[in-house]
């Protein structure tokens, strides 16, 4: 257990520094960017004082090392902050040292607040979390289903048309931008061939109607989940593929045969419960990529999510929408990726955590 939690800590301490360079390299890139935030919330028409208020209000009146260093405070669970009523207010958290004016502050990481909208960040991208989050679970499950069921396919029939067509239609998954498959399924199933499919180019998760209330629709994850599990179906097909091959090639294989098993119980029972080790293993960690490459597909499906929102925000330069969705997709690429590892080291005892 010790070593478990020496493991976690390590691991949390590497993250940590790992969200400081995103955070250092999005400041870094937005602030590149053309174009002046103050002026698109300030209009065309107001004066020089109109927009000198709202910069020092929203601190894009200080110096840049000074905005980052303001921004880090705010986000890290450990912050320098006022011991007043409006800092109370703002940032809550447990005061651990108190020094002056100031207190070292246990807390909350804060995200501040949109330009545009003027409501807490967090509260913007937990609502529209759920949506990332169900698009990108339906992706892997699409990929999962399919890509070990026509893998098997393949493997069965190896160097047949059939295997060669699965291989190569793989090679191609693999190949497409996510975006650019987006693009050709929204306009064949969404457009053109709506009227068969009965599928729309857009739609939600949820749908209110004036008499029935608000109801679940699933039809309209569809398009956009098969569109973003695409590349990860690809790559479980040529992973199944190569490990039923391998394992299908081993003696125990060839002995259950010999003993008259059937086709169907050496395939399920024998080989394809021992060809998905690394199968998993590939596939475990996905969950968080799927949903930091949802966010072109959610922008092309019009899809309420994580990767709308953010990517608004950048045309309308909200930077702490920008910059708190960026760090929140980081961190969860963060935490996944050590309950993998620790749940390796469970699942494989060949795995040692160190």
């Amino acid at each position: 257990m010790s070593r478990i939690l020496g493991f976690v800590l390590r691991r949390l301490w590497q993250g940590a520094l790992v969200l400081v360079g995103v955070a250092l390299t999005v400041f870094f890139l937005f602030n590149v960017l053309p174009g002046d935030p103050v002026a698109l919330l300030a209009g065309q028409r107001s004066d020089a004082a109109t927009r000198a208020a709202i910069a020092a209000d929203l601190g894009l009146d200080q110096p840049l090392p000074a905005q980052l260093a303001g921004y880090l405070n705010d986000v890290s669970p450990l912050g320098l902050h006022p011991r007043d009523s409006a800092g109370v207010a703002k940032y809550g958290g447990v005061t651990l040292l108190p020094l002056g004016q100031k207190a070292l502050v246990l807390k909350t990481p804060y995200l501040r607040r949109s330009f545009q909208s003027n409501k807490e960040v967090l509260s913007i991208l937990l609502d529209h979390f759920t949506g990332t989050l169900w698009l990108a679970v339906a992706a892997m499950l699409i990929a999962a289903v399919l890509g070990i069921a026509l893998g098997v396919v393949a493997a069965l029939k190896p160097h047949s048309w059939l295997d060669r067509l699965l291989v190569s239609t793989s090679v191609l998954g693999i190949s497409v931008p996510s975006f650019v498959a987006a693009i050709l399924i929204a306009i064949t199933f969404g457009f053109y061939w709506s009227s068969w499919t009965g599928l729309n180019l857009t739609g939600q998760l949820y749908e209110t109607d004036p008499f029935t209330g608000r109801h679940l629709v699933l039809r309209n994850l569809l398009l956009p989940a098969f569109a973003l599990g695409i590349r990860p179906l690809a790559v479980i097909v040529q992973l199944t593929r190569s490990s039923m091959l391998d394992v299908m090639s081993q003696d125990y294989i060839r002995t259950a045969r010999a003993k008259g098993l059937s086709g169907y119980r050496t395939v399920v029972g024998h080989a394809l419960k021992n060809a998905l080790n690394p199968v998993i293993t590939a596939v475990s960690g996905w969950l968080a990529s799927l949903m930091a490459g949802a966010f072109f597909i959610e922008y092309i499906f019009n899809w309420k999510g994580l990767g709308t929102v953010t990517l608004r925000a950048v045309e309308n330069l909200d930077f702490p929408v920008v910059m708190g969705a960026t760090i929140f997709i980081a961190a969860l690429f963060v935490l996944v990726n050590i309950v993998v590892d620790v749940l390796y080291a469970f699942i494989d005892p060949r795995v040692k955590l160190g």
